[in-house]
């Protein structure tokens, strides 16, 4: 199916089979691609709160903070900063959605012969384009304040690839956010704080250790402390050191927690899709 089936008015029936699935979804998604290029602050949102967390913690203020057990404390903050930008994704995912349901189109979609997932699989698969091209000045403005990778290839892509798959998996939330507000204006106030919030309650900027003894726990099991951490272990930059199984086992936390988020997200919000205004 192309987009200007897509675009076309309703029709019955149904396309079935994986191949007009997986062109359904691609429809969609270059549909998302051409509206995000009338809105460049979708890119900007993305990689504004990275790049300013590199410059005021890891230029501005990097001799008032530490890396326990001694290490450089921007290639420390990098992998936090590159997290950061992952989790941006989640607003702008779920102000398109919101906004499609608002509008009727997630209704127009699904009265035609479009597979179910195809539409939410669309959205996140463009916006998780973008989330990626936002990576590369994100790595190009940490390396220049500093960060540097002590790993193979091999190691540095997989850090990499750890990245893009936390950053797929947020989408969903997003996806999951849009589909249950249809507010756009709660929206647009929550997720700046998730943005915000959630990397200052890990360790992707400072060592749990360093944190009140409350948090410690919390940042510890979050999966941004995970995320961050299992990076700087394959990139082979400073790691912030602790004695419980999260930080020990960063890559198992990491599994359990974003495999966890992404079999209660997707299936919640596919569900959602089918009956929401019914």
């Amino acid at each position: 199916m192309t987009t200007a089936a897509l675009d076309a008015g309703p029709a019955g029936g149904g396309s079935g089979g994986l191949a007009a699935a997986v062109e359904e979804t691609a429809a969609v998604a270059g549909r998302r691609l051409r509206h995000l290029r009338t809105a460049p602050g979708r890119f900007l949102g993305i990689i504004l709160n990275p790049l300013l967390t590199m410059l005021v913690l890891g230029f501005l203020l990097e001799r008032s903070l530490s890396v326990p057990g001694g290490g450089d404390y921007q290639e420390y903050l990098f992998a936090g900063a590159a997290v950061q930008a992952g989790l941006a994704g989640i607003g702008p995912t779920a102000i398109a959605v919101a906004g499609d349901m608002r509008g009727g189109v997630i209704d127009r979609f699904r009265s035609m012969p479009v597979s179910r997932g195809a539409v939410l699989f669309g959205h996140t698969v463009a916006d998780w384009l973008v989330g990626l091209a936002g990576l590369v000045p994100v790595v190009l403005f940490g390396l220049l304040l500093g960060w540097r990778p002590h790993a193979g290839a091999a190691q540095i892509a997989a850090g990499f690839a750890l990245l893009a798959v936390f950053s797929y998996v947020m989408l969903w939330v997003g996806v999951l956010l849009g589909l249950a507000s249809r507010s756009l204006e709660s929206i647009s106030s929550l997720t700046p704080l998730v943005v915000t919030v959630l990397p200052f309650l890990s360790s992707a900027f400072v060592a749990p250790g360093n944190l009140p003894a409350g948090l410690r726990a919390v940042a510890e099991w979050n999966p941004v402390s995970a995320v961050a951490q299992s990076c700087r272990e394959l990139w082979g930059n400073p790691v912030a050191t602790g004695g419980g199984f999260a930080a020990e086992h960063p890559v198992a936390v990491v599994a359990l927690t974003l495999g966890a988020v992404f079999l209660l997200a997707c299936p919640l919000a596919l569900r959602r899709y089918r009956t929401a205004g019914f």
